[in-house]
């Protein structure tokens, strides 16, 4: 493996509510310590089936606006052919194909290059499964 590369894997506990989830410090912490000032790529996966990663205001309602917009898109009823695990949980397989499961974002001179008011977020609509992986991977 080159030097190069480095990654790490994030433990999150999301709760029995759909959530979106800051993961801003964190991603600023792992490039503090693996940048150390390079210019690269930071990657943000989720290996989850029914979560994603987001970039998105955070702290003025663009969170609660988000999941009713995934509400009214997606909603939690009985209508899922994908029908294992609580009621509407269908719509959580399909969240993934609307919120990815990965962004990949500049880093210059070791910091992320995110606009003002841009968050690097964790969306989950699962309640059924609160304990999330988030692999963070720098190219440099």
């Amino acid at each position: 493996m080159n030097d190069a590369f480095r990654t790490t894997v994030l433990h999150v506990t999301t709760g029995s509510r759909e959530t979106v989830k800051d993961l801003t410090r964190e991603c600023e912490s792992f490039l503090a310590d693996t940048a150390a000032g390079a210019d690269g790529l930071l990657n943000i996966f989720v290996p989850h089936a029914t979560a994603g990663i987001a970039i998105l205001e955070t702290g003025a309602g663009s969170e609660d606006d988000l999941l009713a917009a995934l509400r009214d898109l997606l909603p939690p009823d009985d209508r899922w052919r994908h029908r294992h695990g609580s009621r509407g949980h269908g719509r959580d397989h399909v969240l993934p194909a609307l919120v990815p499961p990965h962004a990949t974002l500049p880093v210059i001179a070791g910091r992320l290059e995110l606009g003002t008011w841009q968050s690097i977020c964790l969306v989950d609509t699962n309640g059924d499964n609160p304990d999330r992986q988030v692999r963070l991977s720098f190219l440099g």
